[in-house]
Order: structure tokens, then C-alpha cells, then sequence
């Protein structure tokens, strides 16, 4: 048996390598061209769809409970002050350029209100729903941190 017929099919084949070239042929390579495969795959979208409306509509519950729970607006009252009588006016004074004379007609008297109760209250109710907003807020901000970042090992030591 001569190695020419392995490499470059002259000479004699030896008949048990035309047998395994018999067998092995239908093995062999074809060229095609490349076809993609025409069948689209509509699940992802259809899971993005459903996800933006069930978003929508829980949002638009949301905002229906909490527009009903609102108080109802009220009217201001508006209180007169008592007038509180004028001071007597006083002789006028010399002036520096710093501090020029107060002349009556320059004051002006503003009321003082006292702080009412039930505002102190939706203060003090406004400032727990801030903190408890803040809090959650904080909270989904480092889940979604540690979920973002490359997988670390904990408690690394330095070895050496």
C-alpha cells in the first residue's frame, strides 16, 4: 500500500479505506448557504405589552384610592385683627446715612397668628409619610446596587 492515495488520491486505495470512505460519505461536508430561521419568537414582547398595562392600570387604581382620601378643600378664615391704636408719633430724628428716620407712615403692623393645632398634626403626619417614602426609597435603591454589581466575594482577605 503506497500513503500517496491518503494525501493526494493517486495510486492504489486499499480496499478497506474505499469501505470506510463508503461509509463515512454520507457524513460529509456539503456547503449550503446560511439561512436564518424565518420564525419569530413574540413572547418577550408580548411580556413587555402586558408588564406596561398591568403598570397603567396600577397606577391608575393608585391614584383613584388616594384622590379619595383626601380631605376636602376649605375655605380660609380671614380674621380682622383688632386695630391697635397709633402711637404718637415722635419727634423726628436726625438721621444717620446708615439708619435714616422712621417716619409713622413707614411702619406697618402685621398680625401674629398663633400656630393652629391641626396644622402641627398634618405637619408631624406629612413628615412620617416623607421619612417612611425616604426609607423605602433607600432601601430598593441598594437592592437594585447589589444586584447591579459584579458578583464580588464577601469577606475577601489578603493572602501572603
Amino acid at each position: 500500500m503506497k500513503d500517496d492515495y491518503l494525501w493526494d488520491k493517486t495510486g492504489q486505495p486499499d480496499p478497506e479505506i474505499q469501505k470506510l470512505e463508503e461509509i463515512l460519505g454520507t457524513l460529509r461536508y456539503e456547503p449550503r448557504p446560511f439561512v436564518l430561521p424565518r420564525r419569530r419568537n413574540y413572547f418577550p414582547l408580548l411580556a413587555i405589552a402586558a408588564s406596561i398595562l398591568l403598570a397603567i392600570i396600577a397606577g391608575s387604581i393608585w391614584l383613584r384610592v388616594r384622590s379619595g382620601d383626601e380631605v376636602p378643600p376649605q375655605d380660609a378664615k380671614l380674621e380682622s385683627p383688632t386695630p391697635k391704636p397709633l402711637e404718637a408719633p415722635q419727634p423726628p430724628r436726625t438721621g444717620s446715612a446708615l439708619n435714616p428716620p422712621l417716619h409713622a407712615s413707614n411702619r406697618i403692623h402685621k398680625p401674629r397668628s398663633a400656630p393652629s393645632v391641626v396644622n402641627d398634626e398634618e405637619a408631624l403626619a406629612a413628615k412620617e409619610q416623607l421619612m417612611l417614602a425616604l426609607r423605602i426609597t433607600t432601601e430598593k435603591l441598594s437592592m437594585v446596587h447589589r444586584k447591579t454589581q459584579p458578583n464580588q466575594i464577601k469577606n475577601q482577605h489578603r493572602i501572603g
